[in-house]
């Protein structure tokens, strides 16, 4: 099993950016204009999705030419427009009759607790995201849909980690790649899934350690109710193996237990997170439906690290590599590991 850099080292897969920094929002577009089997995974409390249930079991379109993640919360699936316009200017799309119905399916992240709480992602901002596409490099950090990504809600917005957006893959022994891209606005805190060390998370007022969601919850604490809907990590798993829609429908679950290892805690009331899988059958090597999605797995909690480790301060919160207070391990707290 080898390691290579990021979604964009699946074939038949680009992904671009349309970054908004002053109103600190944005969005990310994953293009595949030549189609690619595609599943999808809801497992938030607060989903904000467009065309999730054209991903179903028993549904006539079985391809996708695009999946959007979004800023915005609900309004800024209004992005999906711009992807779906560009996209139809260029022929693509799912034939019907006389023109052709580009499917787009799209999730959202709730940022609107820092910048410009009045400005979303729109059309133009998911065309622009298309333009921008790329199949050769790949930003991450605070850009596009983790622009106004944060981590880390148990104490309040005000005390949250900046996040962002991040990708990895692996490319298996058969020669099959499988990537993942995932942008990360999570109630809980990221950990190292081997040592549980937090490495980006609330932050206690008074000290500016890392507090455990995990251990408040447990202990009878419970967040405010305006949390409520304000978190979710979304993200998107591919490979360039030929799968149908059930074994992709597996993929797409794995990658909700590489959510699982890195986010603590994950799925919430509070989150709305979401998965999308998808497949561009460009490799002819033999897939293995269980090897892929264990890889998905592990691309996606390596994505999740990254999207956290590449944040920087922004909209008056930290980075994890940021903070000016340094803490050593102890009683479920921990410190961001030496950049």
């Amino acid at each position: 099993m080898h390691s290579v850099r990021s979604i964009v080292d699946v074939p038949g897969i680009s992904v671009g950016h349309a970054t908004n920094l002053d109103a600190i929002t944005g969005c990310t577009v994953v293009l595949c204009p030549e189609g690619a089997t595609a599943a999808v995974d809801v497992r938030g409390g607060a989903p904000g999705t467009r065309e999730t249930d054209l991903l179903g079991t028993g549904r006539l379109v079985q391809n996708v030419h695009a999946i959007l993640l979004t800023g915005g919360s609900a309004m800024g699936l209004a992005a999906a427009d711009g992807v779906v316009q560009f996209l139809l200017d260029r022929g693509i799309g799912f034939p019907v009759g006389r023109t052709r119905v580009p499917i787009v399916p799209a999730a959202v992240l709730y940022d609107l607790t820092i910048g410009d709480m009045r400005v979303f992602p729109d059309a133009r901002d998911g065309w622009q995201a298309c333009e921008r596409a790329r199949s050769d490099d790949l930003e991450e950090g605070c850009v596009g849909a983790g622009t106004g990504a944060t981590v880390g809600k148990v104490l309040g917005p005000a005390q949250a980690t900046k996040s962002g957006l991040g990708s990895a893959a692996l490319r298996l022994p058969s020669g099959i790649t499988v990537g993942a891209l995932v942008a990360v606005n999570a109630f809980g805190e990221v950990v190292n899934p081997v040592t549980g060390q937090i490495l980006a998370g609330a932050r206690h007022p008074a000290t500016g350690e890392y507090v455990s969601a995990v251990s408040r919850l447990l202990g009878g604490e419970l967040p405010s109710e305006p949390l409520l809907g304000a978190s979710t990590t979304i993200g998107v798993v591919a490979t360039d193996a030929s799968l149908d829609r059930d074994a992709l429908q597996r993929v797409a679950t794995a990658a909700h237990d590489g959510l699982a290892r890195a986010v603590r805690p994950a799925h919430t009331l509070f989150d709305g997170d979401t998965f999308f899988a998808l497949a561009t059958g460009r490799s002819a090597a033999a897939a293995s439906p269980v090897a892929i999605a264990v890889a998905a797995s592990e691309v996606v909690a390596t994505a999740i690290i990254r999207a956290v480790m590449q944040a920087r301060p922004m909209g008056g919160l930290p980075g994890p590599l940021h903070r000016e207070t340094t803490q050593s391990e102890a009683g479920g707290e921990s410190s961001p590991p030496a950049a």
